[in-house]
């Protein structure tokens, strides 16, 4: 099916490492064009919760493209396309601190960037738009997924702040040492500029981080190895009911109507002439 009928979703959904379907049964395709080029996949439309839902793999159906080759633009250009006002993007994340363990979740409300050369913006000119990522993630959807989450008795953490590098490789040892000593909580190559051009873009954006590994591990406990892709994928797997279910669960308690500011994030962005 062609972007040129009318398909419409309220939420959508982005698959990271490891994650590369979550809709089923009466559901259909649809290959959206965007002025930036066309996004990982086509988009998979179904129902979940009473609600219609966009499902995109962000690194392609057979995980093609690498961190630094991920579409973002097209990919969020595409949701909004599509009617989405609201994103929820799960992702593998290594952890920085031995509290948070592989197989937890955190939710996300801070990220800090180490990536280059990305395409990171919608506005390039010639109207000047500054938007704030002072909390770049919706304060309104991270309540939702902490109260299912909380209910349904899985072990997360409420608050984190996500560290994002260039890729494809990992870290080494002495990067990941600094990344600690800043008391950032875990470390992902896709969050930017994913949930920036979400922002600007007026999107509601949820992330919900699984630990996969310790990074480059940690100093002095011989167990906690340094990450490896294989292990990404192990850990994401057997983690993968549990994911989709809270993901489900947060579609079906997301408010009728969008109670934060999120959607008027370009009010004061732009310069007046």
């Amino acid at each position: 099916m062609r972007d040129d009928v009318k398909s419409q979703a309220e939420a959508g959904v982005f698959g990271g490492s490891g994650f590369y379907s979550f809709l089923t049964g009466r559901a259909r395709q649809i290959a959206v064009r965007t002025p930036y080029g066309p996004p990982s996949a086509k988009v998979t439309i179904s129902e979940v919760g009473g609600r219609h839902v966009a499902f995109l793999p962000r690194h392609g159906v057979h995980h093609e493209f690498p961190p630094h080759k991920v579409p973002y633009k097209a990919n969020i250009y595409a949701l909004k396309r599509l009617g989405v006002s609201r994103v929820i993007a799960p992702t593998a994340v290594g952890s920085l601190k031995p509290e948070i363990e592989p197989g937890d979740l955190v939710i996300c409300d801070q990220f800090v960037n180490f990536t280059a050369g990305r395409a990171d913006t919608f506005y390039d000119g010639p109207e000047t738009t500054h938007v704030s990522t002072a909390e770049p993630y919706c304060p309104e959807m991270r309540k939702v997924v902490q109260k299912a989450a909380k209910e349904t008795g899985l072990k997360f953490h409420d608050r984190g702040t996500v560290v994002v590098i260039q890729g494809p490789r990992f870290s080494t040892t002495a990067e990941s040492r600094f990344f600690r000593s800043q008391g950032w909580d875990v470390i992902n190559m896709t969050q930017y500029p994913e949930v920036v051009l979400a922002r600007e873009q007026a999107l509601c954006y949820l992330n919900i981080s699984l630990v996969t590994d310790y990074d480059a591990g940690l100093e002095g406990d011989p167990d906690a190895r340094p990450v490896s892709h294989h292990e990404v994928i192990r850990v994401f797997e057997r983690n993968m009911q549990t994911l989709k279910g809270l993901i489900t669960e947060v579609i079906k308690r997301l408010p009728d109507e969008r109670g934060c500011d999120c959607a008027a994030s370009l009010d004061t962005a732009r310069l007046s002439a």
